[in-house]
């Protein structure tokens, strides 16, 4: 199952169950203009069951955005991979606070976690704060955090090609945004890369 939703415009719950061999592809995107907190928790309950989560947040202008997640694996053998993308703009705040619990009858479980911020000013800020709580062994557990500004010899690049700095920069972003934005139906994704 396929779902999306945009902050702001979409009721985004806040709990979901996975059983029976579900599979959710899940992405969450907190569009420029939307100011708040995404709270989620997932539960796996059942062997065999896969999630894929992606979330997108842009911050700008003063914006804050936080994605406070918890994937909780209950049984053992289930699936779990998240990935999360911000970019933050003057005066913006991203924060990504993501928790993966494994039970202590959950073993051959393999979770997930990646948290990646963008930033694209000096007064931009990011935090994030990845955990793990991991309570058996047997498991494939990993999670990691970046956080950076444009690449200056790459933008450097474009630009003795012929490319504008402005579109240099534009490509710079929607390059580090390709693996959530091609989850994307192609509508909102046009409609997502046109307000960047």
């Amino acid at each position: 199952m396929n779902k999306l939703y945009i902050a702001g415009i979409d009721e985004i719950p806040r709990r979901v169950t996975l059983e029976d061999n579900d599979e959710l592809h899940l992405t969450i995107v907190c569009p420029p203009g939307y100011s708040g907190d995404i709270n989620f928790r997932i539960d796996l309950l059942r062997p065999g069951v896969k999630l894929d989560m992606a979330g997108l947040s842009f911050c700008a202008l003063g914006e804050r955005q936080t994605f406070n997640v918890q994937v909780r694996h209950k049984v053992g053998g289930a699936v779990s991979r998240q990935l999360f993308k911000s970019i933050v703009g003057k005066n913006g705040r991203a924060n990504f606070n993501g928790l993966i619990y494994v039970a202590p009858d959950a073993g051959k479980t393999k979770a997930y976690q990646e948290s990646h911020s963008l930033l694209l000013s000096e007064g931009a800020v990011s935090e994030s704060h990845p955990e793990l709580e991991i309570y058996t062994d047997d498991v494939e557990c990993s999670h990691g955090s970046t956080v950076g500004y444009l690449n200056a010899d790459e933008r450097f690049y474009m630009q003795s090609r012929g490319i504008l700095e402005e579109e240099a920069v534009r490509l710079q972003i929607l390059s580090f945004l390709s693996p959530i934005l091609n989850r994307l139906p192609e509508e909102k994704r046009k409609a997502l890369i046109n307000r960047l």
